[in-house]
């Protein structure tokens, strides 16, 4: 068998072995959004059923005690089952005067875990609070 001959095999069993190995890449990609789209579909029946359960609170009470607490527009709502099982609603408010607050609260409860602030107010709240205290 000569160079010349043996040289177009060689290429052309490469070309296969990249084509095949394309093919499956662009099949596993198309294959990604269905895949995520199940997985949030899960979630969401997830969260229904612990809704029904009563292991958590609705998102409608939730939404109205931040009001209450934390006022403003809400950005963002995140439900988390953490690894020992506990749910947690994770928030981002959007407050007067540019203050972004992410909140984690107590899906069960509605009780705050963790409040944190970050905006151009929040120097100027930290000083009111100073004052009042």
């Amino acid at each position: 068998m000569s160079m010349a001959v043996r040289s177009t095999q060689q290429w052309r069993g490469r070309a296969r072995t990249l084509r095949t190995a394309l093919g499956l890449l662009l099949a596993a990609v198309l294959c990604l959004p269905a895949v995520s789209q199940a997985r949030e579909r899960d979630d969401h029946e997830r969260a229904r059923q612990a809704v029904a359960s009563g292991q958590i609170l609705p998102l409608k009470a939730i939404l109205a005690r931040v009001e209450r607490e934390a006022p403003g527009e809400v950005l963002e709502v995140e439900l988390e089952q953490s690894d020992s099982g506990a749910w947690v609603y994770e928030l981002k408010v959007l407050q007067a005067g540019g203050v972004l607050t992410k909140l984690k609260l107590d899906a069960r409860t509605g009780a705050v875990l963790k409040s944190r602030s970050r905006g151009r107010d929040r120097e100027r709240e930290r000083e009111r609070d100073k004052d009042r205290d």
